[in-house]
């Protein structure tokens, strides 16, 4: 019979060993590939989570990494989720890419949220723009409160900065802004 230590103990375990299988057929199924550098190092994929980003220049490149994950996960017992699967291409000059699946073509996005930011196929940022300002709108409608009362001026200032240019600024270090962008922002 097992303790209540003992079976709290074996819970927490599945996460670790879930990630444990993660790592290893993603490491397996990636082996050789990989064509994407950034900073002089080869990078395949990305991972946060149960979400995984495969990078490739080109689109033989990522079928084959696709179809990689799919084999070896089918020769441990896994099964990935093909129905999540989205394909996005990101580029300025947009061509299309067809990955394919079991006969199936993937789903195709403009954009897509990830890790809180908005990424769109085009690698601009007015998406990300326009969402981090209604946030911000938001936030200051909530507080608005604060700011019709009668503190001080540069208080108000102050609580602008933290409450609202904290979100509408959120992640902008990490955009690519053109001229408009900027003035919108």
């Amino acid at each position: 019979m097992k303790t209540g230590r003992e079976v709290s103990q074996g819970c927490c375990l599945l996460p670790i060993l879930f990630n444990f299988y993660s790592e290893y057929l993603t490491k397996e199924a990636l082996e050789g590939f990989g064509d994407f550098k950034i900073g002089g190092q080869v990078i395949c994929n990305l991972k946060y989570t149960d979400n995984l980003v495969l990078l490739a220049k080109e689109a033989a490149v990522l079928q084959g990494m696709f179809q990689g994950l799919i084999d070896i996960g089918r020769c441990c017992g896994m099964e990935m989720n093909v129905k999540k699967a989205k394909e996005m291409r990101i580029s300025i000059q947009l061509s299309p890419v067809q990955i394919m699946v079991d006969q199936k073509q993937q789903e195709k996005v403009e954009y897509l949220s990830y890790l809180g930011n908005m990424i769109t196929n085009d690698v601009r940022c007015k998406w990300e723009i326009k969402s981090r300002i209604a946030m911000a709108k938001a936030a200051f409608n909530k507080k608005k409160a604060l700011f019709t009362s009668k503190l001080d001026f540069n208080l108000k200032k102050k609580l602008v900065k933290c409450y609202i240019w904290s979100i509408a600024f959120y992640g902008a270090e990490t955009g690519i802004f053109c001229i408009v962008d900027q003035k919108c922002l």
